[in-house]
This record gives C-alpha cells, structure tokens and sequence, in this order.
C-alpha cells in the first residue's frame, strides 16, 4: 500500500526525491503516512483536499482485496 501512495506522490510534486511514506502495521489496518517537501504540501492536498482524497480513495480500494482498512496520513 505504502508504494501505491509513494508512486501517486512522486507523480504529483516537483520535488519527488523528498517523498517519504512510513507504513505502521496493525491487525487489520494500516497506517500509511505520507511526507513530502513544504514546497510541494499544496499539491498533495489539492483545492479543498480533493487530491488528498482522491489518494485515499484509491489507497481504500486497494486494500479492501486484503480485508484490510487503511488510513492515509500526510504529515510534514
């Protein structure tokens, strides 16, 4: 999951040597935090956070093949 979020990013910003996604593992879910340059947060989250949430959508999708939840983080 990590990876799909980390490829999503790099496609998205200017500065995608500065993606970094850490994966914390639970039971049944999965917290997938996403940190990118100060420069690029704007294009992360989009107007009104639609990227953002676009990113959790797919992330969402995508793990519901594993029965799985996952909860996408973007921290700076």
């Amino acid at each position: 999951m990590g990876e799909l979020v980390k490829t999503i990013a790099k496609a998205l910003v200017d500065n995608p040597d500065e993606v970094f996604v850490t994966e914390i593992e639970g039971r049944q879910s999965l917290i997938v935090e996403l940190k990118v340059a100060p420069d690029d947060m704007g294009k992360v989250i989009g107007k009104q956070g639609r990227i953002a949430k676009a990113i959790r959508t797919v992330a969402k999708a995508a793990a519901t093949k594993e029965n799985k939840r996952v909860v996408v983080e973007i921290i700076q």
